[in-house]
């Protein structure tokens, strides 16, 4: 509510000076991602997408986080039911992540915060992303009996090219020295933080906190009223995307290597292994404390979640396109909104806040793998149909 009690809007969007700007305004609930939120950024996107006074997009947020996510409690209350409005939010946000990384003009994500789940479907797959010291970076469904959805199909088995090159990483023509970096983050859901998310790719750019205003100003500004365009506007227009690249690169703060290097080695040869059982049993028997650790961490996991997240990111690497992705990810989470672990996950960590889950199985080895495949077939009606 704002001083007259008026309730804001929870996405607000505007166009100045040649930029279309979308504003996550839903504080309270860490930016939380509904139905409607998700409805409203993909409707103006598509107008933006033709509309000649929009250059290019930046998309910022109110309050602390940037988006913790989608409105996974909602999901939850109609799983219980006949699970219509889950798959509706599903297919809606689904289409936006589609959106986005097909969007035809420069798209600038500030991931100044947490950013995890839906907030990282709505910034990863744009052409530009900027984070700071600030961004706390997770996919941390396997903990709630989910799975990393919002295109991690496609973005987290193609990580692990070196952070020079990473704009790249996630393109459908780039780099192909991928790692097993992003199947570690999606089973145990480890959370990636500051520079260690320009390290991994994630970002594009990484710039101080304090120097964020500033920089926001500027892309707010457009070339126009940049001091340094002087005469060049039309030209500078015209060419939107070598603007926001030389701004962004006086702003731009080199990353060292991220702190999980020290075990990349271990990631790559424990997290690369085809079956979930292959890695539980490789962590257990790794000499290490940071092995053991991880090996804890799995158990607290939903067996059924992590084993459809593990052949999920299998297939995601083999699929050609990004649509073929978030198609295989409808079927999934339209199967999933309705599933045991789900609900259970949603009680236990949101609701009651118990955290102990009572996951079914209990068990990896108790995962049959004709349980997990039904969750790929197709289904009668499709994403994009």
């Amino acid at each position: 509510m704002d001083a007259l009690g008026v309730e804001e809007k929870p996405v607000l969007a505007q166009v100045e000076n040649g930029v279309g700007r979308l504003t996550l305004n839903r504080p309270q609930a860490l930016n939380a991602l509904t139905t409607a939120m998700c409805r409203d950024m993909a409707q103006t996107l598509s107008q933006w997408a033709t509309d000649e006074r929009v250059r290019y997009v930046v998309l910022d947020h109110n309050g602390r986080a940037f988006c913790a996510g989608g409105d996974v409690r909602a999901a939850a209350r109609s799983g219980r039911g006949d699970g219509e409005a889950a798959r509706d939010f599903f297919r809606t946000e689904y289409r936006l992540n589609t959106l986005i990384k097909r969007f035809p003009k420069p798209f600038v994500a500030l991931i100044d915060g947490v950013t995890m789940g839906g907030g990282v479907g709505i910034s990863v797959h744009g052409s530009h992303r900027v984070s700071t010291e600030n961004t706390l970076f997770a996919m941390p469904e396997t903990g709630i009996g989910l799975f990393p959805d919002v295109g991690g199909g496609w973005f987290l088995p193609r990580m692990g090219a070196p952070a020079e090159t990473c704009e790249a990483v996630f393109a459908d023509e780039g780099a192909q020295n991928y790692s097993e970096v992003g199947t570690w983050l999606a089973l145990t859901g480890e959370r990636l933080k500051g520079a260690d998310v320009r390290a991994a790719g994630i970002s594009t750019h990484h710039v101080a906190a304090s120097d964020l205003p500033a920089l926001k100003a500027e892309l707010l500004a457009g070339p126009e009223r940049h001091p340094k365009s002087g005469n060049r506007f039309s030209e500078s227009m015209a060419r939107p995307n070598e603007f926001i690249d030389n701004l962004l690169h006086r702003y731009d703060r080199p990353v060292g290597e991220p702190s999980y290097q020290e075990h990349l080695e271990a990631i790559n040869r424990i997290f690369g292994k085809s079956r979930l059982a292959d890695i539980a049993i490789a962590l257990k028997l790794e000499d290490s404390d940071w092995a053991q650790h991880q090996g804890e961490v799995l158990a607290t996991r939903s067996p059924f979640s992590m084993s459809v997240t593990l052949r999920h990111l299998r297939e995601g690497r083999r699929l050609e396109t990004f649509e073929q992705v978030m198609q295989m990810e409808f079927r999934i989470a339209s199967r999933l909104c309705q599933s045991h672990d789900f609900l259970e996950g949603v009680r236990a960590v949101l609701d009651d806040k118990d955290h102990s889950p009572h996951w079914l199985p209990q068990s990896i080895g108790g995962v049959s793998a004709h349980s997990v495949e039904a969750l790929f077939a197709p289904l009668p009606r499709e994403l994009y149909d």
